[in-house]
């Protein structure tokens, strides 16, 4: 009986120790996962405006933390220190830069702008048959979305331009240079004879400008540089950032709104207030439009400090925008997600409108919000990007701070 009772006992603890170690083995693989994504998708450096561990808004719980040796290194304003992420603040992830600066001051905005802007070169938006079955610019190489710098050696600077060069050609070869996701190449394009237009034709539509409202997002009070719409200015047809040749802003009076429902986002309909520019355009990328105001309409005293993406938390916070004439109101809203991935570029932060009034009016975030400040704390955390079409009351955001290194990436801002 004895004997029995120890077997029992052994078999009994070696069933306890095996789910042990399975569940033990569950935990780490887990763990292991999780520390391998967030190495992936975080950023390798960071700024903040002083020292201590902070906590990442993360799924999970991620701190940020300077290294013992470094911390006297990061005292000073604008030093560099090791740092290190941390899954519960224990578990190491990766490596990790920290830069401490005093955060810089811009003048959010919330006013509409009046979008011209003129590529360089033209854009291939269509290409389709000329006759019988033939396209010789799909036969050349050619698709939607290439830009088409020059032609024989003529820089372009308008569809008219090139649609003369074609039609005049006579069937002759013309060498085209062309850009593609930033690759430059040279191709023959030989046009053909169209019975229809009784003329030479390529089988391409180009685009050659573009116009548009959007939302100043912030002025820097020291150099009168600014940051718009949090997101680039693309081509409408093939949804390509549209390469810029020149560009202005101009002033924008907003006249009325379509109001937007699920599954059809709304729009800000405006009228330029004059053919004066209010500010140049000098890039064109994927954080947004970026240029030099030409007559501040806002005072350096009504600056303030922005939020590293760092300090960004889920919560309560407000948008500056327009929705009635070319005077920003606040509206209600809510951070419900923050994504500190590189990849996100422009939807870093989900937001949800719950001010009751714009809801009445607008059902949400309309398009020609795009770059609406987003404010938490009294400090500039981002800027609206894009508007879920499933559901208009909530959207994307881009952090400032993202948008503030592009800008400085054209020589632009105080940024960090």
């Amino acid at each position: 009986m004895l004997k029995t009772r120890r077997k029992e006992l052994v078999i009994n603890m070696k069933a306890l120790i095996k789910g042990f170690s399975a569940a033990l083995f569950a935990v780490l693989t887990t763990i292991m996962a999780i520390v391998g994504y967030y190495s992936q998708v975080l950023p390798e450096s960071y700024y903040v405006s002083q020292n201590g561990s902070r906590t990442l808004n993360c799924l999970l719980h991620v701190t940020l933390e300077s290294k013992e040796d470094a911390v006297s290194a990061s005292s000073a304003c604008g030093g560099e220190a090791d740092g290190e992420l941390k899954l519960f603040g224990v578990i190491p992830i990766k490596d990790a830069s920290i830069t401490k600066t005093e955060a810089p001051v811009l003048i959010p905005g919330g006013t509409p702008v009046g979008i011209k802007f003129l590529t360089d070169g033209v854009m291939v938006v269509k290409v389709q048959d000329v006759a019988d079955g033939v396209c010789p610019a799909v036969e050349a190489g050619l698709c939607a979305g290439d830009n088409i710098v020059s032609a024989n050696g003529q820089k372009l600077c308008s569809s008219s331009q090139l649609s003369d060069i074609i039609s005049s050609s006579k069937g002759e070869k013309i060498e085209l240079e062309v850009m593609r996701d930033n690759d430059v190449f040279s191709v023959s394009l030989s046009p053909v004879f169209s019975e229809h237009d009784g003329t030479y034709k390529a089988g391409i539509w180009i685009r050659d400008s573009s116009a548009g409202v959007g939302t100043l997002t912030y002025i820097d009070p020291a150099t009168g540089c600014y940051g718009a719409l949090g997101h680039p200015i693309s081509d409408c047809d093939t949804y390509k950032t549209l390469p810029l040749g020149s560009g202005e802003i101009v002033d924008v009076t907003i006249t009325g709104y379509e109001k937007g429902e699920r599954g059809c986002p709304g729009e800000l309909f405006g009228k330029f207030v004059s053919g004066l520019a209010a500010g140049s355009i000098v890039k064109n990328c994927d954080q947004g439009v970026f240029g030099r105001i030409n007559y501040p309409s806002a005072t350096a005293a009504s600056a303030i400090p922005i939020a590293f993406k760092s300090e960004v938390k889920a919560g309560s916070a407000k948008i500056l925008a327009t929705i009635d004439g070319n005077s920003p109101k606040e509206y209600e809203v809510e951070i419900e997600k923050i994504n500190l991935s590189e990849s996100a570029t422009t939807k870093n932060i989900v937001i949800k409108v719950t001010d009751q009034e714009l809801l009445k009016l607008t059902g949400g975030i309309i398009q020609g919000m795009s770059g609406s400040p987003i404010i938490q704390d009294g400090k500039l955390v981002g800027a609206v990007t894009h508007v879920f079409v499933s559901d208009p009351t909530r959207g994307y955001g881009i952090f400032i701070e993202d948008m503030l290194e592009a800008s400085n990436g054209a020589g632009l801002a105080n940024a960090a």
